[in-house]
């Protein structure tokens, strides 16, 4: 059975690569990174690839707190490049005993902050998937560590570096859609009313416990793991928290301002239902639609998303429409970006999207852009800086949504004005014997 998945998994991979074009690139330099990986799953080993595929990295360790996971994962780094990497299910003990140069961390939110911050201190660059922390007073540790050290951080907002939003970037920054008084965000899907599903035993090589680490203590649910943990609020921050920040980045990319001023959010689950938590069933309880406002200096800019329904109407489902007074401006992502004149004597402008198969996304971009960083000892495109930036603000929707009133905002402090109980939810209790990160 074994061979059957090793072999499974070499061809499979190799098809992969086929698709992307990866076999093609340059010969392997003459150094390699010491590499390791922290969440050893789906989206932590695409990422992986990308960094077996540039040919700078000799992977020496895997973490995740899963031996399956890890099985498969450890055979197929032997599959794709020769690298026989030790195996981990505690990121700490990777850290001491490879000492890797970089350091991939794919964990679920709730982690991103311990590891990161771990990684830097131990010495490694870190590549850290969005968004930067689980709450606002993380995402400021994770920032200040890294501003502290000599590491390079690079977060996984590959649409900073793809070439339809580089372009459509710049057509906004010309001047060609006018002066922008609006933008509205928006991710839609499918979906219906939401059953419990049963709590069960956990799985059997599966560490539970450090699995959920500084978040609170759920039954185990395999609506959670694997995959499912973005719409639970413990671990994640539901769809603002994941879609949101890729599309918040996108405005704040465009725009010299660095921060609203005030920030309201709605929403709730009234196709999903009320979350259901006992020790027999669960049921995620992030909102299944919610609407967010960030009201900046020179024009707002609106966040919705809906997990029914779809959105045939419009016939595109992701994206950011900048509201012009020369016209609308759609930044898609499959679907390129599109310009609609007000002028109906002038014509529609379109670029078609040049993204990277099979997932859609510009990963390898992303990835080589972290390289040059490391070696010319600069800012990476996606630094921490920016990424702290957009995740932000999609922490301080979730957070007026929670509480149910506006936000007052002064960026330059990263502080809430005038409201106590909104401060003291920049942050969250850890459970023991997990500590707060801190600068």
């Amino acid at each position: 059975m074994k061979l059957t998945r090793r072999q499974f998994l070499s061809t499979s991979t190799a098809a992969g690569f086929a698709l992307t074009g990866l076999p093609l690139r340059a010969a392997a330099a003459t150094s390699q990174y010491r590499t390791a990986l922290i969440g050893s799953g789906w989206w932590g080993m695409n990422i992986l690839r990308e960094a077996l595929a540039a040919r700078r990295s000799r992977v020496v360790g895997l973490c995740d707190v899963s031996a399956d996971i890890l099985e498969t994962s450890a055979d197929e780094v032997r599959d794709l490049s020769g690298d026989s990497p030790k195996t981990y299910l505690d990121y700490r003990e990777l850290l001491e005993k490879e000492k890797p140069e970089i350091v991939i961390v794919a964990t679920p939110d709730h982690w991103h902050a311990l590891n990161t911050i771990a990684a830097i201190r131990s010495g490694a660059h870190v590549y850290v998937e969005k968004p930067t922390g689980h709450t606002v007073e993380e995402s400021r540790a994770m920032h200040a560590v890294a501003r502290h050290s000599e590491s390079v951080v690079q977060v996984g907002l590959h649409r900073r570096i793809g070439p339809h939003h580089v372009s459509g970037m710049k057509f906004l920054k010309d001047g060609r859609a006018g002066d922008i008084g609006m933008v509205r965000m928006f991710a839609h899907s499918s979906g219906g009313a939401e059953l419990p599903a049963p709590n069960s035993e956990v799985p059997e090589g599966l560490d539970w416990n450090m699995y959920c680490g500084p978040a609170p203590m759920r039954p185990f649910n395999s609506r959670i793991h694997p995959g499912g943990w973005r719409n639970f609020l413990d671990f994640a921050n539901g769809t603002l928290g994941d879609w949101g920040v890729h599309w918040l980045d996108q405005v704040l990319c465009w725009t010299d301002e660095k921060y609203p001023d005030r920030v309201y959010s709605t929403g709730g689950r009234p196709i999903r239902g009320e979350p259901v938590l006992n020790e027999r069933e669960q049921t995620t309880d992030a909102p299944d639609s919610q609407v967010a406002v960030y009201r900046f200096k020179s024009f707002t800019a609106t966040w919705e998303h809906r997990r029914f329904a779809g959105n045939n109407a419009e016939k595109t489902r992701i994206g950011c429409y900048f509201y012009g007074t020369k016209g609308t401006f759609h930044m898609g992502w499959r679907d390129g970006w599109t310009f609609y004149p007000s002028n109906e004597r002038e014509s529609v402008v379109h670029e078609a999207s040049q993204l990277q198969e099979p997932d859609g996304h510009n990963m390898q971009l992303l990835w080589n852009d972290f390289l040059t960083a490391i070696e010319k000892r600069k800012r990476p495109m996606a630094d921490i800086e920016v990424g702290h930036r957009a995740t932000t603000l999609s922490l301080l929707g979730m957070l007026s949504l929670k509480l149910g009133r506006s936000l007052n905002w002064d960026g330059a402090t990263e502080q809430i004005i005038g409201d106590p109980e909104a401060t003291a939810l920049l942050r969250r209790d850890y459970r023991a014997p997990w500590h707060y990160p801190t600068a």
